[in-house]
């Protein structure tokens, strides 16, 4: 009997971490030239401004990278000044973060620039690929 085989560039988990690589470092070579922000940092900005104050371990949850790499994107902005750490008033345990001034200023810049990507890469689809992308990628979210 014959092994199975894997063909690594057909198989969909593989095709989707290829796809998705290429499309964040196309996108954060804009943000890194700009605003000297790697994918990670980029990541928290848009949690932070979407929801200011949640803790880095909510950060993790909404974005599913793993406790390090937020750790270490937050200590990254923190330095740049771009985001602001304080201490949870009902558990001294907790930091709640929200962007600075400045961070504020950044995700004001930056949203545009990633809308736009995101509507070249649309402008790509019918409207039906479109509605039938939203629902593949809603389903496969699911399962995993």
């Amino acid at each position: 009997m014959p092994k199975a085989q894997l063909v690594l560039e057909d198989f969909l988990p593989y095709r989707l971490s290829v796809m998705t690589n290429r499309i964040s470092d196309a996108l954060s070579r804009h943000y890194a030239e700009r605003f000297g922000i790697g994918i990670p940092e980029w990541r928290v900005i848009a949690n932070l401004g979407r929801h200011p104050g949640i803790t880095a371990n909510e950060v993790v949850e909404r974005s599913a990278m793993d406790k390090v790499t937020v750790s270490r994107a937050v200590a990254a902005l923190e330095k740049k000044q771009l985001v602001e750490r304080r201490r949870d008033d009902g558990d001294k345990r907790k930091a709640r973060l929200t962007l600075s001034k400045a961070g504020e200023k950044v995700y004001g810049e930056i949203v545009p620039l990633a809308l736009g990507y995101e509507r070249g890469l649309l402008a790509a689809l019918t409207a039906e690929e479109r509605a039938v992308l939203d629902r593949v990628i809603g389903k496969l979210t699911k399962l995993a």
